[in-house]
């Protein structure tokens, strides 16, 4: 039986909690499941690193959408000097030239996402002050301006831009759903190490009952002794196992602390915190329908998804990859103004159109089998990619069909254990009379007391199995079966964002 200090630290525990789950009892910060969550969420360097992943690739993203968009640019050259000697071989004799320019380029670039081609104007104005010996003019003072609209189309050939952008949009989706599943990660393990520390705080409870107990048999036995009720030997048998206790509770400690390391650097926390786990691990049997729960896992398991993209990654590959040494065009149009005149108002006076066309092709003639190969191996690629992804398919229904059979079996070892424990605790509370009347010895009291002390631990771990395995099944099929309702983790991570 629990003692009234045992009974009245529960009850400040479970009221610090409501009152506030940061709270401080005996210097101790009291962490529920759903603080445990909370603090993982913001402090887990896992979580972290994988959010932080998702921001870089939405930026990418950003980033790219925004080079789909008008670019201005401009490019000042305020002074360009030049004096050098040249040589005139038409007229077999050489001659001095100096030049000063001065001039700036104003272009716009628009990027066509549906054709992969670039359309831009550019306009180039300045102005230069030219002289040669040469020249019986002397110096030549004029401005100069150069206006022109220019599309760039490649022509049989994929659209380069148009996949980088959804090779970049897929990256994004891909960090969401990985970030997703480490968020699903983090709880299960969250979870598992939450109940390892509530497993050894428990167990460290029922090693200092055990040491109560214990110490209570060596003060029955000793009195024993000293009145010569009993004999020595039974003294021995008592310390033995008053001393067994005390190192049975060391041991406890010890695991404790480990497992509070453990939980703290998971969560992001200095491990010179001290916390402490406070649950009520109680269980309702939740009936879960197989049938129900691999449809779910079916058809929502992010990793399916996950795997569609790869596939269609892989697709992308193929059409990289035949486009090796391939045969392929560009044509460039291009039409425009150019003025030139000694007054600055009268620059378009004579001016000059200057129309340009161009159509060119690449045209492969032999690679030696190059590209022939590397299509056989990107084929083979798809090919692993669909077995892998029908091998994940049965590895979800596996792993949900071995869950819930472990659920099953849970279920029926819980109602054994608590019936153990009772046994156990009848036996115990038999025995401690027949100890204390003589009837039987130390040793046959230390059996009954460690088998009272296994089968509590038995029933602690048999809970907490279960709760864990619950989580489990929800994990891999995406379903709530305590509260039956689907769950969305991208829906989450987005309302969250």
């Amino acid at each position: 039986m629990q003692s009234k200090f045992q009974r009245m630290k529960k009850i400040i525990l479970a009221v610090s909690i409501l009152m506030g789950t940061s709270s401080l009892v005996y210097g101790q910060e009291v962490l529920t499941l759903e603080r445990t969550m909370d603090i993982a969420a913001q402090n887990s360097p896992n979580l972290r690193t994988s959010f932080m992943n998702l921001e870089r690739y939405q930026q990418n993203l950003i980033a790219q959408r925004a080079s789909l968009k008008s670019k201005f640019l401009l490019n000042i050259t305020p002074i360009d000097y030049s004096k050098r000697s040249n040589f005139d071989s038409f007229n077999s004799k050489w001659y001095n030239s100096e030049n000063f320019n001065s001039n700036g380029t104003f272009r716009i670039e628009q990027p066509i996402l549906w054709t992969d081609g670039l359309v831009s104007l550019t306009n180039t104005f300045g102005w230069q002050n030219g002289s040669s010996s040469s020249q019986k003019e002397g110096s030549n003072k004029k401005f100069n301006n150069n206006l022109s609209l220019r599309l760039e189309q490649p022509i049989f050939t994929y659209n380069r831009r148009k996949m980088e952008l959804r090779r970049i949009e897929f990256d994004l989706e891909n960090a969401n759903i990985s970030y997703a599943l480490q968020r699903l990660n983090t709880e299960k393990q969250i979870t598992n190490q939450f109940y390892m520390v509530y497993m050894a705080q428990s167990n460290l409870e029922i090693s200092k009952e055990e040491l109560t107990n214990a110490q209570q048999s060596y003060d029955i036995i000793k009195n024993k002794v000293e009145a010569d009720l009993a004999a020595k030997d039974e003294l021995f048998q008592a310390e033995l196992n008053l001393a067994t206790a005390n190192s049975s509770v060391e041991e406890r400690i010890v695991s404790l602390s480990n497992a509070k390391d453990q939980l703290k650097q998971t969560l992001g926390m200095g491990l010179d915190e001290d916390i402490v786990v406070f649950a009520e691990v109680k269980i309702n049997e939740v009936e879960v329908d197989l049938n129900k729960a691999i449809e779910q896992g079916l058809n929502s398991r992010l990793e399916l998804r996950q795997r569609e993209i790869a596939t269609e990654e892989l697709d992308f590959q193929m059409i990289t990859t035949k486009a090796l040494n391939e045969f392929k065009g560009n044509v460039d149009l291009s039409f425009g103004f150019t003025g030139v005149n000694e007054k600055f108002e009268h620059i378009y006076k004579d001016r000059m159109q200057s129309p340009t066309i161009s159509v060119s092709f690449s045209v492969p003639l032999f690679d030696w089998g190059e590209k022939k190969a590397r299509i056989r191996a990107q084929k083979i690629a798809q090919q692993i990619n669909r077995l892998e992804a029908h091998e994940e398919r049965k590895d979800i229904e596996l792993n949900i069909r071995q869950t819930w059979r472990s659920l099953e079996n849970l279920k029926t070892q819980i109602r054994i254990a608590e019936q153990n424990v009772r046994n156990a605790q009848l036996t115990y509370d038999l025995n401690i009379i027949r100890y204390r009347e003589g009837d039987i010895t130390g040793m046959d009291m230390n059996q009954f007391q460690t088998q009272l002390s296994s089968k509590k631990m038995t029933y602690s771990q048999a809970l907490i199995n279960y709760k864990i395995e619950l989580l489990n099944l929800k994990i891999l099929s995406l379903y709530d079966f305590e509260n039956n309702m689907a769950i969305v983790p991208l829906k989450d991570i987005n309302s969250e964002k």
